[in-house]
């Protein structure tokens, strides 16, 4: 793992462990068994690094990836499964700095901005792939940007309905979730 790598996971961890103001830079870069003066050398400052480690652990760039890879197959209900199971799957992996982007986001200058930048490009990112599904017949009219909207409202008010404990309704898995928010989805939403 680099040195950049060892000292991003320490802050999250630090971080989402004593909040923000609770941890050094000198205990950050301890953790990460290097000198304050490397994390400095490296990050410039416990925020830019903060804000790197947002950049690099969340979903923007693994969801483009779906995209790029051709693992769409531009049928709604096997598209939408399969982006609802990879966010679920990356914002699960990240719960550590979802908390911290959570409770820190007013409480820095600029890192409310950072933190929606994800959130922004997967709003672009879809709204494209629904205007996409109706050009080709297989999307009913609709607003695109607003069914991409509805459509991460969805599935980010199910990973956040667990964020802090994950059986909040112990009756209602989240792959049962998916695939019957999917379902009604896709029904809405074909021809």
């Amino acid at each position: 793992m680099s040195s950049s790598n060892k000292l991003l996971l320490a802050a999250i961890d630090l971080i989402a462990e004593k909040g923000y103001n609770g941890v050094s830079t000198q205990e950050i870069a301890g953790s990460a068994g290097f000198s304050e003066k490397t994390l400095f050398r490296r990050c410039g400052s416990k925020q830019n690094l903060l804000e790197t480690a947002f950049d690099r652990y969340h979903y923007a760039e693994e969801m483009t990836k779906i995209f790029n890879e051709e693992q769409i197959v531009w049928d709604l209900h096997s598209d939408l499964q399969l982006i609802s199971r990879t966010y679920h799957e990356i914002m699960n992996r990240n719960r550590k700095m979802i908390m911290i982007s959570i409770k820190e986001e007013g409480n820095l200058p600029g890192f409310r901005e950072k933190t929606q930048k994800h959130p922004r490009q997967l709003l672009g990112i879809l709204t494209n792939y629904f205007n996409t599904m109706h050009e080709i017949g297989k999307l009913i009219p609709t607003d695109p940007e607003l069914q991409a909207m509805s459509f991460m409202m969805m599935i980010f008010g199910a990973f956040m309905n667990n964020l802090d404990a994950d059986e909040n309704y112990p009756t209602v898995s989240l792959e049962a979730f998916i695939m019957e928010s999917v379902q009604i989805f896709t029904r809405a939403l074909t021809p």
